[in-house]
């Protein structure tokens, strides 16, 4: 047996306020190409539930553009390291260069796919010229007294590029190999956020955080002239040219995608996204690209949260809006056909198992880490809850994917939670809440720290700091403790689960050990041999026929055990950069899991 990857929903592009957030699309339109976390996820635009994560960087990744080939993807993070691969195949690399001792803010390639100029904010220097294939200088990005934001290289012969600045200047550069040729000083008064030339390499553009849309000579850098001063009412973030070089678009912070029309100077279609006269800081529009290759006209602009929008013409709102996480998945849970997580700041997701994509759970949301989800199926309909470091208990309607009711203050950092069909159990550091109808009925004080909690029907399990699994039972909504504990760990208890009968129950230790026990009478011992991993045990979960378990780890690894053959283990290596937070059986043969690299992941279980 095995596990084989079946699908990828990738997270959300990092976003930084103030900052653009670069998108590229490849030379097909096929696919966008953008940073997350310590990854690079290559999307499909017209299935974003297919997508492949390049995760060679060991720091943050900043930004990830396409070779005019299509073949290649140069890459660059917060260390100032560059690496180039290729998109093409099986995503192994072709160099890795260190560029600059600080952040890559941009990389641009040259038409022939053979030179990469990569900026950003440096110490002695904000840029250089490199050979994708060697690392080779070919030039020198000089002229900028603070860090470079943007880049741009004209894609025809004689090679030109342009820059900009924190300094206000775009600085231009004649090539091969890459010198200053002049300093534009006058046309911006503020941070240049974005530049570009067009396709056919007869003009270039700049905008920046001055609001500011300038346009320049192609060939020679001269100063054509301003357009649409005072439409943009925020900075502009990013700018990207149409294929037929005629139009482009812009995206700003005042909530706004705009495609302009350069000889006429005026904006010729205007999207705002949010509400209406509603000033909203998640929907300023950080970055947009206008993928080439396409015959639909498609634009996809990227706001704060990191939503994708697809814009089209004639359609005042976007015609799709593509969510994920960007932040660590830290929860998770299945009801039904859908698949909630809750991530480090506070998003809580509902993802469609058939499609793949991810709609926002709607109403008052946590404000901070997501500490657990659980699913409660109650006579009327599926309900999810949900715990967080804002120190609050919130229920989910699943079936109209929102916030229900009001939020339960807990008084208390909870350390987990589980539900029955009666009750809430939430756990904090030294007692055990029970709540029902979102308020507070009963309480249990205990002896040690709980770490992690499990409940069927009346019978209810708690790990704690002590290495021992305590076994309680819930009478109505008072908690009696049997007095029933498992020895067995040999480290703190990390995580529990029972099976879908209630009949068995596995337990995750701290040194990555895992147990499995008969939940009966005498909680004998099935197995103590599942130990494979070599980190914390994070969430663990059983499939319907309780003949096997999956498990995740600190350790970055997804695995799936057997009861009849302990012995033996499936495993998938390096399911989630920073480790996996939540393992889910969608069917018997299929696993969902997520993680620290903000990604949910399907996996077969092939015979």
């Amino acid at each position: 047996m095995s596990l084989v990857s079946e699908a990828i929903w990738a997270a959300s592009p990092a976003t930084t306020r103030g900052q653009p957030t670069p998108l590229s699309s490849d030379p097909k339109g096929e696919r966008i190409a953008y940073a997350s976390g310590k990854s690079v996820f290559l999307r499909s635009i017209d299935d974003p539930a297919i997508s492949k994560q390049y995760t060679q960087h060991t720091t943050q990744t900043t930004v990830a553009r396409f070779s005019p080939s299509g073949f290649y993807v140069a890459s660059g993070d917060v260390s100032g390291t560059v690496r180039v691969w290729d998109c093409a195949g099986e995503g192994a690399t072709k160099g890795e260069y260190h560029i600059i001792a600080g952040r890559i803010n941009d990389v641009a390639w040259d038409g022939d796919s053979q030179r990469i100029i990569a900026v950003g904010n440096g110490k002695e220097r904000f840029g250089h010229c490199i050979t994708a294939d060697s690392g080779n200088s070919v030039g020198e990005i000089s002229g900028h007294s603070s860090q470079i934001n943007c880049v741009s290289i004209r894609q025809q012969r004689p090679l030109r590029a342009a820059t900009g600045s924190d300094d206000t200047n775009l600085v231009f550069y004649h090539g091969a190999p890459f010198k200053f040729n002049t300093s534009l000083r006058e046309q911006h008064n503020r941070f240049v956020l974005g530049t570009a030339f067009s396709p056919d390499g007869s003009v270039f553009a700049s905008v920046g955080a001055d609001k500011r849309i300038w346009l320049y000579d192609g060939k020679t850098g001269e100063a054509k002239g301003q357009i649409g001063e005072g439409v943009h009412t925020g900075s502009i973030f990013g700018i990207s040219w149409a294929k037929n070089s005629k139009n482009f678009v812009t995206a700003s912070a005042d909530q706004t995608v705009r495609i302009w029309d350069p000889e006429a100077g005026k904006a010729i279609q205007t999207w705002r996204m949010g509400e209406e006269g509603v000033t909203s800081v998640p929907d300023q529009q950080v970055g947009v690209v206008w993928p080439t290759g396409r015959s639909d006209g498609l634009i996809i602009s990227v706001d704060l949260e990191g939503n994708l929008n697809y814009l089209v013409d004639g359609n005042p709102k976007p015609a799709r809006v593509v969510r994920g996480h960007q932040k660590n998945i830290t929860a998770t849970a299945i009801s039904g056909s859908t698949f909630a997580t809750g991530s480090y700041e506070g998003r809580v997701l509902a993802w469609d198992l058939s499609t793949g994509l991810a709609d926002k759970v709607e109403g008052a949301a946590h404000s901070s880490y997501v500490a657990g989800i659980t699913t409660s199926v109650s006579t009327s309909e599926a309900e999810l809850y949900s715990v967080g470091w804002d120190d609050t208990l919130r229920s989910i309607s699943v079936s109209n994917n929102v916030f229900t009711g009001e939020a339960s203050e807990l008084k208390f950092q909870p350390k987990g939670i589980a539900a029955t069909s009666s009750a809430v159990l939430v756990p904090s550091s030294d007692s055990i809440a029970v709540y029902s109808n979102g308020s507070q009925v009963s309480s249990l004080s205990v002896k040690y720290t709980p770490t992690s909690i499990a409940a069927h029907g009346s019978t209810v399990a708690v790990g704690g700091d002590d290495k021992l699994v305590h076994i309680y039972t819930l009478l109505g909504t008072d908690l009696k403790d049997t007095e029933t504990v498992l020895r067995r760990a040999t480290s703190p208890i990390s995580a529990l689960a029972f099976s879908p009968s209630g009949k068995k129950l596995a337990v995750g230790a701290g040194n990555g050990k895992i147990y499995a026990y008969e939940a009966s009478a005498d909680w004998s011992i099935i197995t103590d041999r599942w130990s494979a991993h070599t980190a914390r045990i994070t969430c663990l979960a059983w499939d319907e026929s309780e003949k096997y378990a999956a498990s995740g780890s600190l350790d970055t690894n997804v695995m799936v055990w057997s009861t009849e053959d302990p012995g033996k283990r499936i495993k998938a290596l390096n399911a989630h950069k920073d480790g996996v937070n939540g393992v889910a059986w969608e069917k018997t043969a299929k696993i969902i899991s997520a993680g620290g690299d903000a990604a949910i992941k399907v996996w077969s279980v092939k015979a």
